[in-house]
C-alpha cells in the first residue's frame, strides 16, 4: 500500500504578494492627497479663527499674531452661542436614543423573523429616504403649527428620527443577518426568553454595528439645518447650524468672518472628538459584514 502525500495547503502567494515600489508610491500619494483634501477646509477654518480683524482677509497659511478674540466673540456679545450648543446636544442626543431604540428592534425583527413581505417592507423603509426634505417643509410647518410645536425641541427631533431611521434600519438589518443563529439558540436552551437572549447575547455582540450606526445618526442630527431653520425661532430651540447662519459680529458694524470661523471650529470639534474616541468601533462596525 503506497502512502499518499499529504495535501498541500492552498497557496497564498496571490493574497500576500508584495506590491512593486511604484504601486506603493502611487497608493501613498493617493492617501496623502485624500487626507489633504479632507482636512484642508478644516485647517483653513481653524487658521482663520485665529486671525484678528486686520488679518482675516489675508491668505497667510498661519497668522502673524494669533489671537483668541474670535472665540471670545462666539460666546459673548449678542450671539449667545452657548444656548445653541445646548440645544443641538439635546436634539442630537434625543434623536439618537429614540431612533436607535426603534431601529434596533425593527432591524432585529426584519433579520430574524420569517414573514411574507419582509424584503418588500425593508424596500419601503429605504424608499422613504428618497423624498427630499424640502418637499415636506411646508406640510410639517403647518402640522407643527396646529400642534403648537413651533420653537420646541420635538419639532426637530421627530423629523430627524424619520430621516435617520431608513439608513439605521438598513445598516442594522444587514449587520444582524450576519450574526449566527446558534448563539441565540444556545441562550434559549440555557433558559433565556426571546428578550433575554436578545439583551444578554445578541445586543452585546452587535455593539460595533450599533455604535457605528449611532454615530451616523448623531452626526446627521447635529448637522441638520433645513427643518430647524423653519421651526426654530428663538434661543429656546435654535441649534448650532441655524445660529451659525445667523451669526453676528462682536459689534454692529463688524463683518463676522473670524467669529464665524471660530464658531465653525466649535461646532466641528465635538464630531472630530467622537470619531477619534470611537474610531475602532467605527471600523469594526463598517467591516463586520465582510468577515463571513
Amino acid at each position: 500500500m503506497t502512502a499518499t502525500a499529504p495535501a498541500r495547503a492552498p497557496r497564498r502567494s496571490a493574497a500576500r504578494r508584495r506590491l512593486p515600489g511604484w504601486e506603493k508610491w502611487v497608493i501613498g500619494a493617493g492617501i496623502v492627497l485624500l487626507v489633504l483634501y479632507c482636512l484642508a477646509p478644516f485647517y483653513w477654518m481653524f487658521v482663520s479663527s485665529l486671525k484678528g480683524p486686520a488679518e482675516i482677509t489675508t491668505d497667510r497659511l498661519w497668522p502673524e499674531d494669533p489671537t483668541l478674540v474670535n472665540y471670545r466673540g462666539v460666546f459673548g456679545g449678542a450671539n449667545d452661542f452657548g444656548y445653541a450648543v445646548r440645544n443641538s446636544v439635546v436634539i442630537a442626543v434625543s434623536t439618537t436614543v429614540l431612533a436607535m431604540a426603534i431601529a434596533t428592534a425593527s432591524s432585529y425583527a426584519l433579520a430574524r423573523l420569517r414573514f411574507r413581505g419582509r424584503n418588500l417592507l425593508l424596500a419601503l423603509v429605504l424608499a422613504c429616504s428618497m423624498f427630499p426634505g424640502v418637499a415636506i417643509v411646508t406640510p410639517l410647518y403647518r402640522l407643527f403649527s396646529d400642534w403648537r410645536w413651533i420653537d420646541e425641541y420635538q419639532a426637530m427631533v421627530v423629523p430627524n428620527i424619520s430621516f435617520a431611521l431608513p439608513l439605521a434600519i438598513f445598516v442594522l438589518t444587514t449587520f444582524f443577518r450576519e450574526m449566527p443563529w446558534e448563539l441565540e439558540e444556545a441562550a434559549r436552551v440555557d433558559g433565556c426568553g426571546p428578550v433575554g437572549a436578545f439583551a444578554r447575547v445578541i445586543l452585546p455582540l452587535a455593539a460595533p454595528g450599533v455604535a457605528t450606526t449611532s454615530l451616523l445618526v448623531f452626526f446627521a442630527a447635529w448637522n441638520e439645518y433645513l427643518i430647524s431653520s423653519v421651526v426654530s425661532i428663538t434661543l429656546a430651540s435654535t441649534p448650532v447650524t441655524v445660529a451659525l447662519a445667523k451669526f453676528a459680529g462682536d459689534t454692529e458694524f463688524q463683518q463676522p468672518f473670524g467669529s464665524q470661523m471660530a464658531a465653525g471650529v466649535v461646532v466641528t470639534l465635538p464630531l472630530v472628538v467622537l470619531v477619534l474616541l470611537f474610531q475602532r468601533r467605527i471600523v469594526q462596525g463598517l467591516s463586520a459584514g465582510s468577515h463571513r
